[in-house]
C-alpha cells in the first residue's frame, strides 16, 4: 500500500486558515467530515484532545500529527497541510508548525494501514524532504512527492534485504542467530539496544525508531531497535543482543518488558527525546552512563540519578494513584451493584433474593471487600515492585480487619512498598550462589513478617484510633460545618479538574464511604455533584452566550451536557486549558454551592460513581439535581458574563 492511498488528495488543504492548536484540529477534522473519512466527528476530536493531553503531536521542525484511532473513522485516512504563517501546536521545539499530518485510524482495522503510517512518520525524519513538501503548492505535486519518496525508500530497502539475505547465507553454519536490523558501522565495537513506544503505536514510535538509527549511523554506533506500536512488539531484542550492548535506551510513553534487562545500564525516557534528543541518548547508552536497572526493583536503578529524579510529591502522587485506579473497578462495579440493592430493599424488602444477591456480589464479601487490599497491593508494587505486592495486600487487610479503614490501607501499602527497598539493600551483598532466593523466599518472608508486625502493633492501632474518631466527627457535625465540608470537597473536584485536589477529594470520599460500612454517602453527594458542574457549565454558557466562543467550541461545548450528567469532569479541561482564570474560578464557586446544598439538605448518594444514573438511588434524588442544576447554572452565568465576546478579542 502507497501512502498516497490513504492521502487523499482531495482531503488536502494547502492554506490552512486557522492561527490556534484547536482551530486547526476543528480545520482539519472539518475536511474528514466533507469527505465522509469519518462518521462521528464530536467523538473523534474528543480522542485527538484525549491524545494531545497525554504528549503534543507537535513533534518539532514544523510538523504536527495529531492522530486517533477510533470507531469514529470510517476509512483510514491521512489528511495533508500546510499553514503558510505557522500555528503555535505546543510543539516540543516551542517552534510553529507548519506542515499538518491528521492520522484517522479505524478501531479494530487490519495492520496493513498501519505500516502505511508508520512509513509515513520515517519519511518526515528527512530534513530536505521536508523543504520539498514546503515547497509544493497543489495536491498532485505532493502526491508526486511522496510517491517518488516511497519508492526510492522501497528500492533502499530491497536492496538492504538482498545484503542481510547474502550476510545470512555466510553465517548459515554458525550457530549463532545472525544480527538483524543491526545500524551503523560493522567494523565499531559500540552497539546499543533500543525499545521505542508511544500510547497509540502509530506515528512517534517510528520517528523515534529511525531518529535513533539515523543518529546511530552518523555517530558511527551499532544499535537494533525494537517496536512496540499498535501491530505489538516488532523486531524483538534478542537475549544475545541485550547482553552484548553497552546499554539500553527505552524511549516509551507506555509500558514496556523491562525484566529482561535486568542489570544493564537503561535509560528511561519519554518517546519524545528519541526523536529530538537521540544523540544524547545513543551517547550516554554507549557509555553505560545510565542508572543500573534491577527486574525485581521497582523499574528504576540502585542509585538516584537525573535521569529518573522526580519530586518526593510527584512519587508518592504516582504510587497513590497506581493504587486508586486499580481499585476504582471494584469501587464503581461494588458500589453501584450495592447501590441498586438499597433500592430493591425499599421495595421489597432484606429478604428480597435479588437484595441479597447484590450485597453479596458487591459488599463486604463481595467487590468492597477487595477494596483495602487492592489499594495497598498496587501502592506497594508501585514501589517496591512485584515482591512488595504480597505484604502490600496483606497489609490491606489487616487494616481491613482491624477497622483501620482507608487510612490504615493507604499506610500499609506505603509501609510494604518502602520495606522491600529497605530489604533490596540488606540483602545486597548476599553471596550470588542465593540470590535466587530472594524473590521467592527472603523477600516474601521478611517483608510480609515486618510489615504484618508493624501494621499490628503500630499502625493498625493508631489508624483504628484515627478512623473511629474521623467517623464519629462526620457523623456528628452540625448542619453549618457539614456544609462548609461539602463545599470545600466540591471545590477541589473544579480546581484541576481530575487532577491531584480532585482526586484527593475523591479519594476522601471514598474512604468515608468505605470505612462507615458503605452507608455514608453524604461526602460522596458533594463531589459527585462537584464534579458534575464544570462540564454541564460550559455546555450552559455555550449555549446561552453564543457569541463568547468559536463555533468549534460550540460544538464540544454540546458534549458536555453528556460528560456532565455522566459525572466526567474532564470534559471541561480544554476550555480550562484555554482560558483558566474565567474557567476555573466560575467552576470552582459553582462546585463548591452545589456541593454545599448536598449537605444543606441531607442527600447521601449510596454509590462511587454514576452522576445522573445513580441519582435515582439517593436519598433525595429530586434534591441533589436540583443542586447540582443551581450550581451548574451559577458557574454557566459566570462564566458567559465574565467572557468578553469574540468580536471584542
Amino acid at each position: 500500500m502507497k501512502i498516497t492511498d490513504l492521502m487523499i488528495k482531495d482531503t488536502m488543504i494547502m492554506d490552512l486558515k486557522a492561527t490556534t492548536k484547536e482551530a486547526a484540529i476543528d480545520e482539519l477534522i472539518a475536511s474528514l467530515v466533507a469527505h465522509g473519512r469519518i462518521s462521528d466527528p464530536v467523538l473523534f476530536k474528543e480522542m485527538i484532545l484525549k491524545r494531545e493531553a497525554e504528549s503534543s503531536t507537535g513533534i518539532g521542525g514544523g510538523i504536527a500529527m495529531p492522530h486517533a484511532k477510533t470507531k469514529a473513522v470510517n476509512e483510514p485516512t491521512v489528511v495533508f497541510a500546510k499553514s503558510i504563517n505557522g500555528v503555535d501546536f505546543e510543539s516540543l521545539d516551542d517552534e510553529p508548525a507548519r506542515i499538518f499530518f491528521m492520522i484517522a485510524a479505524p478501531e479494530g482495522a487490519g495492520t496493513m494501514h498501519l505500516r502505511t503510517l508508520a512509513a509515513l512518520s520515517r519519511l518526515l525524519i528527512d530534513s530536505e524532504f521536508i523543504e520539498k513538501l514546503m515547497a509544493t503548492k497543489t495536491p498532485d505535486e505532493v502526491s508526486e512527492l511522496f510517491d517518488a519518496k516511497q519508492e526510492e525508500q522501497f528500492a533502499k530497502e530491497q536492496e538492504k534485504e538482498k545484503r542481510k539475505k547474502a550476510k545470512e547465507l555466510e553465517k548459515v553454519n554458525e550457530k549463532s542467530e545472525p544480527e538483524r536490523e543491526i545500524i551503523g558501522n560493522p567494523d565499531s565495537q559500540a552497539f546499543v539496544v533500543a525499545v521505542t513506544a508511544c500510547p497509540t503505536g502509530i506515528a512517534h514510535t517510528f520517528m523515534a525508531e529511525d531518529a535513533l538509527k539515523k543518529k546511530a549511523l552518523e555517530m558511527g554506533v551499532n544499535i537494533r531497535v525494537e517496536t512496540n506500536g499498535s501491530e505489538g512488539a516488532q523486531n524483538v531484542l534478542t537475549a544475545d543482543e541485550i547482553r552484548r550492548a553497552s546499554g539500553v535506551i527505552v524511549a516509551a510513553d507506555k509500558n514496556v518488558e523491562m525484566a529482561r534487562f535486568d542489570g544493564k545500564p537503561v535509560l528511561q525516557r519519554p518517546v519524545s527525546d528519541g526523536i529530538r534528543k537521540s544523540e544524547e541518548l545513543i551517547r550516554k547508552a554507549m557509555n553505560g552512563e545510565a542508572p543500573i536497572y534491577h527486574s525485581e526493583g521497582r523499574g528504576g536503578s540502585t542509585e538516584e540519578t537525573a535521569e529518573k529524579s522526580v519530586s518526593i510529591g510527584g512519587k508518592i502522587y504516582k504510587d497513590l494513584m497506581n493504587g486508586i485506579s486499580h481499585m476504582l473497578p471494584f469501587v464503581v462495579g461494588g458500589g453501584i451493584l450495592l447501590a441498586i440493592s438499597f433500592l430493591i430493599e425499599q421495595i421489597g424488602g432484606e429478604n428480597h433474593p435479588l437484595f441479597q444477591l447484590l450485597q453479596t456480589i458487591g459488599g463486604g464479601d463481595g467487590a468492597f471487600h477487595f477494596l483495602i487490599p487492592v489499594l495497598a497491593g498496587f501502592i506497594a508494587i508501585s514501589i517496591g515492585d512485584r515482591p512488595a505486592l504480597m505484604p502490600g495486600m496483606v497489609g490491606g487487610i489487616m487494616a481491613l480487619n482491624s477497622n483501620a479503614g482507608f487510612l490504615g490501607g493507604l499506610a500499609a501499602g506505603f509501609l510494604a512498598g518502602y520495606v522491600i527497598i529497605g530489604l533490596r539493600k540488606v540483602f545486597a551483598g548476599l553471596p550470588k550462589a542465593i540470590e535466587g532466593l530472594k524473590p521467592i523466599m527472603l523477600y516474601p518472608v521478611f517483608g510480609l513478617l515486618i510489615t504484618g508486625g508493624i501494621m499490628y502493633y503500630l499502625i493498625d492501632p493508631v489508624f483504628s484510633w484515627i478512623n473511629v474518631g474521623l467517623i464519629d466527627g462526620l457523623n456528628n457535625l452540625g448542619t453549618t460545618n457539614a456544609v462548609i465540608l461539602g463545599m470545600v470537597l466540591a471545590g477541589m473536584m473544579s480546581i484541576d479538574m481530575g487532577g491531584p485536589f480532585n482526586k484527593a477529594a475523591y479519594t476522601f470520599a471514598i474512604g468515608v464511604f468505605t470505612t462507615s460500612g458503605n452507608t455514608n454517602g453524604f461526602m460522596m453527594a458533594a463531589v459527585m455533584a462537584g464534579g458534575m458542574v464544570p462540564p454541564l457549565a460550559i455546555a450552559l454558557a455555550t449555549t446561552f452566550f453564543k457569541d463568547k466562543f468559536t463555533e468549534s467550541e460550540r460544538k464540544s461545548g454540546l458534549t458536555n451536557y453528556v460528560l456532565g450528567l455522566s459525572f466526567i469532569t474532564e470534559g471541561a479541561i480544554p476550555f480550562a486549558a484555554a482560558d483558566p482564570l474565567r474557567v476555573l474560578s466560575s467552576c470552582i464557586l459553582g462546585s463548591a454551592v452545589a456541593g454545599g446544598l448536598t449537605q444543606l439538605w441531607n442527600i447521601n448518594v449510596p454509590a462511587p460513581h454514576g452522576g445522573i444514573f445513580v441519582a435515582a438511588l439517593s436519598s433525595h434524588a429530586l434534591l441533589f439535581l436540583l443542586a447540582v442544576i443551581i450550581g451548574s447554572v451559577i458557574s454557566g452565568l459566570i462564566l458567559g458574563l465574565w467572557k468578553k465576546p469574540l468580536t471584542a478579542k
